[in-house]
């Protein structure tokens, strides 16, 4: 069921971790502990736009009042990590950041448009929590998360590695009477294709720099913090890499991936059956050929020609296997 949110855990997601420990528990600790401190942290518009409280507008969308928008929210957040592990911590913290600011100017416009349109006040009636960007995290969900079927039930009804995902963005949408403002705040965010490219078009040769030429190459990273980072990604490939050639060694090839075309065993030393494992490399079967269109659309969900051909080869050439396995990747 969630096969398309990567392996287990919270590895290199730091800020996911951060975000369902740190507001999970003042949470908790406000509606066991300190419940008379839950009038700071209530979402109330109206105190904002009257009394001028705008710091509501920061401890009334952090920490959920509700317990069951906590517990809904946490489980979110965790199956959305997949997109920090892909874009990096700064990357996803920039797009919940932003999310998160302008999620509020689009509240004040939906509370306003309610109240002239239908004369309904929902300014102090909103949720409270960090719950916009968490609904604005469907939006790439859907677009670049592949749909994998995992089970098939009444005939035509399936159901698949996202569907456990959107029940729960289902449950948390009706968990109160206004959380559909908040919703919608952080759905709309989404910049569609058109525009993206018309600023494209228009900004990017105003702020872009070009290459520099003269400039002596650094080299692996600039920074000691960098270069730490990328030993430890190395020596996380050579030992992903060893235990995957010590299966193959105990296992018979098999399974929907062809495990020894995606991760080759490592470089043995020269012995005396040197002649013998030239002539098995002769004798060994022609790559096998890739659809072109199916190299396209892994490009387009970000990745690499090499590893689209890899994962697709090793795949037999199953877009979702492949996809699956270079998300968990």
């Amino acid at each position: 069921m969630f096969t398309s949110t990567g392996s287990s855990g919270l590895y290199k997601a730091p800020l996911s971790k951060g975000l369902l420990l740190v507001p999970s528990a003042l949470s908790l600790l406000l509606a066991l502990l300190l419940p008379h401190c839950q009038r700071f942290f209530v979402y109330d518009l109206q105190a904002v736009k009257d009394d001028f409280q705008i710091w509501r507008l920061l401890c009334g969308r952090i920490i959920c009042l509700d317990l069951k928008d906590t517990f809904c929210s946490s489980l979110l957040i965790y199956n959305f990590r997949i997109f920090e592990r892909r874009y990096g911590s700064r990357k996803f913290a920039s797009f919940l950041l932003g999310s998160w600011v302008l999620s509020a100017l689009v509240d004040f416009i939906l509370v306003e448009a309610v109240w002239y349109f239908f004369g309904i006040a929902a300014a102090g009636n909103l949720p409270s929590g960090f719950l916009a960007p968490v609904f604005a995290l469907f939006v790439p969900f859907y677009c670049s998360i592949p749909r994998i079927q995992v089970a098939q039930i009444l005939g035509p009804l399936s159901i698949t590695n996202k569907t456990l995902i959107y029940i729960l963005g289902l449950q948390l949408f009706t968990s109160g009477s206004y959380i559909w403002i908040v919703a919608i705040s952080g759905l709309v965010l989404c910049v569609p294709i058109w525009m993206a490219n018309f600023f494209s078009w228009t900004l990017e040769p105003i702020f872009s720099s070009p290459e520099p030429t003269a400039e002596a190459r650094i080299g692996m990273g600039a920074t000691v913090d960098i270069q730490r980072q990328q030993r430890m990604e190395l020596l996380d490939r050579q030992l992903m890499l060893s235990q995957f050639a010590q299966v193959r060694r105990q296992r018979q090839q098999g399974g929907m991936i062809n495990w020894n075309r995606l991760f080759p065993p490592l470089r043995q030393r020269r012995n005396i059956n040197y002649q013998d494992g030239r002539r098995s490399e002769q004798q060994a079967s022609p790559p096998l050929e890739v659809s072109e269109e199916q190299v396209a659309r892994l490009m387009e969900m970000g990745f690499s020609r090499g590893d689209a051909l890899e994962a697709l080869r090793a795949s037999n050439n199953d877009l979702n296997v492949a996809t699956n396995f270079l998300l968990q990747h």
